[in-house]
């Protein structure tokens, strides 16, 4: 059967597929992706903005995605680029939405850097705290992005 065949075929024919179900899975508030990237992605927002070099609001979502690509052994090495990656991009904007709105974090429009606030470093600290998988993960992120903020500074220099 050819492609032509196989739809004059199923025109002739009474086929119906209910499809309702898709605009109600849309509707949901909180998806598997709220669930758990964007709470994650928050708290490296944190992580970065408690740390002394302040990231700029621009390079949030680069600095997530290269700081989360070299210290998660699963990203290292790999052809996804994820520091380039336009999906984690907006999810790291959705990610400062929610951090700003929530007022665990700051943005300073003169100087274009986020800073934390009390509570945002009280939510961070009770994180780096527990000793589990969590909190160790966060301190390779932190490593992570220390690193990169001084080799930008170090090539910053070489030019």
């Amino acid at each position: 059967m050819n492609f032509d065949d196989f739809f004059e075929k199923i025109e002739l024919s009474d086929i119906s597929i209910n499809v309702s179900f898709v605009s109600e899975k849309r509707n949901r508030l909180l998806e598997n992706e709220a669930l758990f990237q964007l709470p994650l992605i928050c708290l490296i927002i944190l992580m970065m903005a408690k740390d002394k070099r302040k990231p700029r609001v621009a390079e949030i979502g680069q600095l997530v995605g290269e700081s989360i690509e070299s210290s998660m052994l699963g990203f290292k090495g790999s052809a996804q680029h994820i520091g380039w990656s336009a999906n984690l991009r907006v999810r790291t904007v959705n990610a400062l939405s929610f951090l700003e709105h929530t007022n665990l974090v700051e943005v300073n429009n003169r100087k274009s850097r986020i800073k934390i606030t009390d509570l945002g470093k009280k939510v961070i600290n009770r994180a780096l705290e527990l000793e589990n998988d969590l909190s160790y993960n966060l301190a390779q992120i932190s490593r992570a992005y220390r690193n990169i903020c001084i080799s930008k500074q170090l090539d910053m220099e070489l030019e």
